[in-house]
């Protein structure tokens, strides 16, 4: 993961010393690390649609076990280094470019617009039915979910 973030600080050429946050104080931290919260917030919002779209339980994770939507955590984590990394430092590198911009309210406005032409509900849901081994192709149960 940590290769994932050199390479889009690279790609974005965003002067880079690694993630950091503080949760006390979140804007005490520099605008890559920002984005980089506030792309994983909006990541997981994703998530927790495709989580409930397919009716599974949100505290039921497999990587993170102490969350109420530990489940959740886990679908976004498996789009981090595809979808919310390079979103973070494509977003911070505006920010950076243009010292006044409102960095949370970019995010989200590219946050929907990428996860819009990027389909990504729909390819979070898919890949919750690959790891849950859902097979929903129907036959004559009228489409009906079926685990195997």
């Amino acid at each position: 993961m940590i290769r994932d973030y050199n390479l889009a600080a690279d790609r974005f050429r965003i002067p880079w010393d690694g993630h950091r946050y503080d949760r006390s104080d979140p804007k005490a931290t520099d605008v890559p690390n920002q984005a980089i919260n506030h792309a994983a917030t909006f990541t997981e919002c994703a998530a927790d649609v495709a989580v409930a779209a397919v009716g599974a339980l949100p505290p039921l994770g497999f990587i993170h076990e102490d969350s109420s939507n530990s489940f959740t955590l886990d679908i976004a984590d498996l789009f981090r280094a595809e979808v919310t990394i390079p979103l973070a430092f494509k977003v911070a590198r505006k920010a950076l470019d243009e010292p006044g911009l409102n960095l949370e309210r970019t995010l989200r406005r590219e946050a929907a617009m990428e996860f819009r032409r990027g389909k990504l509900i729909s390819h979070m849901i898919e890949r919750i039915k690959e790891l849950l081994h859902v097979d929903d192709s129907g036959g004559d149960s009228g489409g009906d979910t079926k685990c195997q």
